[in-house]
């Protein structure tokens, strides 16, 4: 275990990180999670990193978890401890392309379905790439100068609450 400004670490071989997470929910009372991230660190071998951040609901203790993953590894999934894992799983998938084995609905979330590529990765450049996006009905520019956004058909704001301060 490390720590490192009050916070501790867990770094465990991924064949272990079932085991050791359920320990951590049943013997440990880390009856919450709070996240599950991933890191690139392309360039080494194995290149990614699975995170855990772990808490107990009564007396308000942290514990990250940490598994490396290589190139092609699936991660066993954790939906069967933690029912928020399943959001956070898929997340990680859509976005870093690490495979969840036992995942009981492994599909994207945020990008669609066939997008080839994975954001967050480190070789994705920061403009993006082009690729054709499925059923939009237009691109313009975000209210309240936030960038492009993209709408789906039938999806026009007719009604609704007021985006920004004096806008009625």
């Amino acid at each position: 275990m490390r720590e490192f400004r009050g916070e501790h670490t867990v770094v465990v071989k991924l064949d272990a990180l079932e085991e050791v997470l359920a320990y951590c929910r049943d013997a440990l009372a880390y009856d919450f999670l709070l996240d599950v991230s991933s890191v690139d660190n392309m360039g080494d071998d194995p290149r990614f990193e699975i995170v855990y951040e772990l808490a107990t609901t009564d007396d308000h203790k942290h514990l990250r978890v940490k598994s490396p993953v290589g190139e092609g590894e699936e991660v066993p999934t954790s939906v069967h401890l933690w029912k928020t894992a399943n959001w956070h799983e898929r997340e990680v998938y859509d976005m870093m392309g690490l495979q969840f084995k036992g995942h009981p609905n492994m599909k994207r979330i945020l990008m669609w379905e066939g997008y080839p590529y994975y954001p967050l990765r480190k070789e994705f450049p920061l403009a993006g790439k082009p690729s054709e996006m499925p059923d939009v009905a237009f691109s313009g520019v975000a209210p309240l100068e936030g960038g492009p956004f993209v709408t789906s058909p039938g999806a026009d704001r007719v009604r609704g609450e007021p985006r920004a301060k004096g806008e009625s």
